[in-house]
């Protein structure tokens, strides 16, 4: 069969066989198709959907388009996570210690922020001298060694993956389900880990934005990993506003310090705790009972802070922002939004804010972009929260002005302010198990 008749059978609304979905993928590795007959498929998939199965055997084509990193010398359970994307998502460079400390292995690869949602590699390159770029030896040696890292994804792992997503990025086609279970589950399956926890978010600052549709990607790639032998787990979580307190670089990692130091905001605090008991559950460290006084007690002994610690003097980092915040780049300007009115802050745009926070430097719009390690934007007050006319509700911080107009013109339209208090939904939406 040639490639143009597997774009017609998708085009006509008929499964892809396991052979059809294996010859798509070793042609995108091998360059064999051209870029506008991978694009025709893309967009007959995102038309025409794809069964379980379909996506399975994509998932593992993808997986088997590269290497797979081979842990077996690691002792212990390894235990991923994995998080959809969001603004003030920095839940893994907390969670990461906290599971560590408690006798999880957690080997974790990450992406850069592109658009309204940060990178987890951004944030932590925001500590000097901190090094994402590991080699494969490294990266098991500093299991071994500490229980956790993160690391920059490997180049040779699921390679059509990053193919197929430059077209899609381009080509209208990010939006598919299957597609970005596939996308996702390629990379963790190929990272070499046991078992995987997932956090989909889904609201205004998720790629997901109804609830459906982060359930439906849940289930999804839980099937995925489950079929691969691996135990799989997902929670989807509310993105409508902020993750804490913090949106940008450097102020996320002290928010993420500040959290191991049991000082950070009640929100973020508690989807940590949930995520990391259970991945200590999957570890079979402890049972479900005993799992979150064990996470509970790593924080208040100090234990997960010293797992912080080590990983960034392993990584190459400056160890002592862990207790002198100013190690980390700044802002050198400040700018309040403040509240028009008595009442209460009745609503917070996350991608509004992620947004704003990007104009001021702390994101990219395009890959190539420099990020401002030091930019950001502080929530003084939350949904909930009563606030009085000339409240400061949001601070954006800045080092180059050229961005302000934009970032103070979306953070205004991200607040809203109304005399009744909103009635705030729970953070954690559901489970799939």
């Amino acid at each position: 069969m040639s490639f143009t008749d597997i774009i017609a059978k998708k085009r006509d609304g008929q499964p892809l066989s396991k052979d059809d979905i294996d010859a798509f993928i070793t042609d995108v590795s091998t360059a064999a198709i051209p870029d506008y007959q991978i694009s025709a498929l893309l967009m007959a998939i995102v038309l025409r959907g794809m069964s379980d199965e379909e996506t399975v055997w994509l998932t593992d084509a993808m997986v088997r388009s590269g290497d797979r990193v081979d842990l077996s010398n690691v002792p212990g359970m390894k235990v991923g996570k994995h998080s959809t994307g969001g603004v003030g998502d920095k839940v893994s460079i907390a969670l990461s210690p906290i599971a560590a400390a408690c006798g999880v292995v957690v080997p974790k690869m990450s992406g850069r922020g592109l658009g309204h949602t940060g990178g987890t590699l951004d944030k932590l390159e925001s500590i000097p001298g901190f090094r994402v770029g590991l080699s494969l030896d490294e990266f098991k040696k500093m299991l071994v060694e500490v229980g956790a890292t993160i690391v920059g994804q490997s180049a040779s792992l699921a390679p059509a993956d990053k193919k197929l997503y430059a077209l899609r990025d381009v080509t209208g086609t990010v939006p598919s389900i299957p597609l970005i279970a596939a996308s996702v589950m390629s990379k963790k399956l190929a990272e070499g880990s046991q078992a995987l926890v997932l956090d989909v978010k889904c609201g205004h600052g998720a790629f997901m934005k109804s609830e459906t549709d982060a359930r439906e990607l849940a289930r999804l790639m839980v099937a995925i990993g489950t079929r691969a032998g691996i135990r799989t787990e997902a929670f989807i979580t509310a993105m409508d506003v902020p993750l804490g307190r913090a949106v940008g670089n450097a102020l996320e990692i002290i928010e993420c310090i500040e959290l191991l130091k049991g000082r950070a905001p009640d929100d973020i605090t508690s989807l940590v705790v949930t995520l990391a008991a259970r991945l200590v559950v999957l570890s079979g460290r402890q049972s479900e009972a005993d799992a979150e006084p064990a996470v509970r007690k790593a924080l208040a002994s100090g234990a997960a802070l010293e797992k912080l610690r080590a990983m960034i003097t392993w990584q190459g980092g400056d160890a002592g922002v862990v207790d002198d915040y100013q190690r980390l780049p700044g802002a050198a300007h400040r700018h309040a939004v403040v509240a028009q009115g008595d009442g209460y802050v009745s609503g917070m745009h996350a991608e509004l804010i992620g947004r704003s926070s990007m104009a001021l430097g702390a994101g990219r719009r395009r890959i190539e972009d420099r990020i401002d390690h030091g930019a950001g934007v502080l929530i003084a007050k939350r949904p909930g929260d009563a606030v009085r006319r000339g409240d400061t509700i949001l601070e954006l911080l800045y080092n180059d002005g050229r961005g302000l107009d934009e970032a103070i013109s979306l953070a205004e339209e991200a607040i809203r302010v109304a005399a009744q208090a909103p009635v705030v939904k729970p953070l954690v939406l559901g489970s799939v198990r």
